[in-house]
């Protein structure tokens, strides 16, 4: 397993990868960015609900990304919202990466955007396929831990007013 990835400032969260697929390991990687892409992004501007990653022969990638025009900028200097932007990783992570995904039914997708010492990072997972059933049991497990949580808080509040 990789080491925990401490960002500074999340910027931008994919929640359903979480639902939709069971995250074996995960991966830091920088991205190559053009100055109206930083920009957008630093204003939370950038949707990795389709994202996913693609290993290529001169490296990974990130497709389908949406990161939004800048807006105080001019039409001229702008970016195109959604194309393959090249990742930074280290070679030896990039086949570890390609390995995965060789296997049945795994898949990189993006995780998390966020700022690491003022530069932008993304978390790469590699990630298996859910089953229904097993959303379903995800969605009941967070449920339960809720309704603990509300009765562990309850009786704090019991225990406090006596």
């Amino acid at each position: 397993m990789a080491k925990q990835i401490q960002p500074d400032k999340t910027i931008m969260t994919n929640r359903r990868a979480r639902h939709e697929y069971h995250i074996e390991d995960e991966y830091e990687a920088g991205i190559v960015l053009t100055g109206t892409e930083v920009k957008s992004i630093r204003d939370g501007k950038i949707n990795l609900q389709d994202a996913f990653c693609d290993i290529r022969s001169d490296g990974a990638y990130l497709i389908g990304a949406h990161i939004s025009p800048y807006s105080h900028g001019g039409q001229y200097f702008n970016h195109e919202p959604v194309r393959g932007r090249r990742l930074l990783l280290h070679s030896r992570e990039i086949k570890k990466m390609a390995r995965a995904k060789e296997q049945k039914g795994y898949t990189l997708v993006p995780l998390s955007v966020y700022l690491k010492n003022k530069r932008i990072k993304i978390a790469i997972g590699v990630a298996k396929g859910k089953k229904l059933y097993d959303k379903r049991e995800t969605i009941a497990e967070r449920d339960s831990a809720r309704e603990l949580d509300r009765v562990r808080k309850s009786s704090r509040r019991s225990d406090d007013d006596d």
